[in-house]
């Protein structure tokens, strides 16, 4: 009978656990913090496996190409016909040659992508941006319907395939089914987690805080991700980047099934969110497409030199390919520095978002200019420095603004208004890889560097308008609201004329924005 006891105290032991870590869970602020790591390791992953194929693709659109021609090669090579005896030695001798020099050079040296394999791979990279812009509007309004752990459940499962369809692509077909099928799951990750850490943190300067570090996990995905890939490639195989991260995707899923638990009563209760604005009428606020143009005209820059500049720097510096790698590596640092101060900026002046944003714009502007006046390597980094610490400074001000606009001027259910800022994004990274190649060719580097330079300058005093965000103050607590109130109607109209510019203790409210001609169109959600 005594072994029964310690038989009897185990199950006793692991409820006890069970207990003490569903508490843990329960714990509103520690299960905000898991789901914040969550979805920093949902996007560290989708920018991994967006940047993780950069080394790779090359050799396995090149392999696929080449397939068909070196078994005839190889026989020409092996089994050479003969040669008749009063053949000429020269006839012989160059014969010989020719078809020998084909395979010597294609194990000697690297092959470097043709024409039309460079079309091949611009078309396959642009091709997760161009599916998840088409997906966005749709995967914006589900998820205002459905919450977001559900979308994010459903984003990481596609990411999951996707990664396990290119550990096992052969062909040029199924690398283009892996790159878009991992758009559909970008489209759906991507928006539901930042519209997950804008729903759990609703207070500045804790939702700042929060999408900052989001940001700075996707700039590591994408800087560590070509290393990390042409490493495991080279040493271990070209399924092993691919299958890790697949295993990452599944632990996430994992995670998020344990934590948020999508699929409880009370996920269910959760998913009844009141009815969002819909996407085309907040594409139509000013004040989001100005954050919007802004969120594009940023980004421009970085998609259009990525798959430009490494040619650029061959010919004008003959930089090697490891040079044109390396030129993005210390670029890290000033991003996350970016983003460090523009979190701490906004602390301390949250009403200076734009600024911080403008301000953003014009250190792009001037980088894109500089770029094409580097003749060596060293000032090459620091103009990439420059763009990188830019895009931080615009994208941690302007993500959490929107948020904000939704608060002020909707309804607080933040899926559609993240999806218009993805479209922002994959509009640029849908035209860069197969723009950017046929400017450069018919209008040249420079040209291409100066036009986007001037383009972000232009942008930055349209910020401008966005000086009185900042002031704007919800007129009831959101706490009040649902404990008061039905779900139609959730907060009272806050428009911008009908507000004075200070109440009796003198603090600003509200003054009159640049946008007050187009306050009536947003009647429609003050009526109950």
């Amino acid at each position: 009978m005594e072994p029964e006891a310690p038989a009897g105290q185990a199950p006793a032991a692991a409820s006890k656990l069970s207990e003490a870590v569903g508490a843990a869970l329960q714990d509103p602020r520690r299960q905000r913090r898991l789901v914040l790591v969550i979805v920093c390791v949902a996007l560290f992953l989708d920018n991994m496996l967006y940047m993780v194929i950069v080394p790779i693709v090359p050799y396995y659109v090149h392999s696929a190409s080449e397939k068909p021609t070196l078994t005839s090669k190889v026989c020409v090579t092996t089994l050479p016909p003969p040669t008749p005896a009063n053949a000429s030695a020269d006839t012989v001798n160059t014969s010989e040659s020719s078809t020998a020099a084909m395979p010597a050079r294609s194990t000697a040296q690297p092959q470097y992508p043709t024409d039309n394999e460079d079309v091949k791979i611009g078309v396959l990279f642009a091709s997760k941006a161009i599916l998840q812009l088409l997906v966005n509007p749709l995967s914006g309004t589900f998820i205002d319907r459905m919450s977001y752990d559900l979308p994010l459940l459903m984003g990481l499962g596609v990411l999951f395939a996707s990664t396990v369809m290119f550990a096992f692509a052969e062909g040029y077909a199924t690398l283009f089914a892996a790159r878009s099928l991992q758009g559909l799951g970008s489209a759906f990750a991507d928006t539901s987690g930042i519209a997950m850490i804008a729903d759990k943190y609703p207070e500045e300067p804790e939702r700042s805080r929060a999408l900052g570090l989001a940001l700075a996990f996707i700039s590591f995905g994408s800087l560590v991700a070509p290393p990390f890939g042409g490493f495991l490639h080279k040493f271990v195989g070209k399924t092993a980047p691919f299958l890790v991260l697949a295993m990452v995707s599944l632990l996430d899923a994992l995670l998020l099934l344990v934590v948020v638990k999508p699929f409880s009563a009370a996920a269910r209760a959760r998913a009844n969110l009141p009815v969002g604005t819909p996407i085309h009428r907040l594409m139509l606020d000013p004040y989001i497409a100005v954050v919007a143009g802004a969120l594009t005209t940023c980004n421009i820059p970085l998609a259009f030199l990525e798959p430009t500049i490494a040619t650029w720097m061959e010919h004008t510096m003959a930089a090697s390919e490891w040079d044109a790698g390396i030129a993005w590596l210390p670029a890290f640092v000033p991003h996350v520095l970016g983003v460090y101060l523009t979190v701490r900026l906004a602390a301390r002046y949250p009403h200076l978002q734009w600024l911080y944003g403008a301000f953003g714009l014009a250190v792009i502007g001037a980088s894109s200019c500089l770029v094409p006046a580097c003749r060596s390597f060293a000032p090459l980094v620091l103009s990439l420095c420059g763009l990188c610490f830019g895009i931080a400074l615009v994208d941690t001000a302007l993500l959490p603004t929107l948020a904000f606009l939704v608060d002020v001027r909707h309804v607080s259910v933040y899926g559609s208004v993240y999806a218009i800022a993805d479209i922002s994004y994959c509009v640029a990274y849908a035209l860069g890889p197969i723009v950017a190649g046929h400017i450069v060719h018919s209008l040249g580097f420079e040209q291409l560097s100066l036009v986007m330079g001037l383009a972000n300058l232009l942008y930055a005093p349209v910020l401008l308008l966005l000086r009185n965000v900042g002031r704007l103050k919800r007129s009831r607590s959101e706490r009040d609201v649902l404990l008061d109130e039905p779900p139609q109607g959730l907060y009272d109209a806050v428009r911008l004329r009908e507000r004075p510019l200070s109440d009796r203790e003198g603090a600003p409210r509200s003054p009159s924005g640049p946008f007050d001609a187009c306050e009536d169109d947003y009647d429609y959600y003050t009526r109950s």
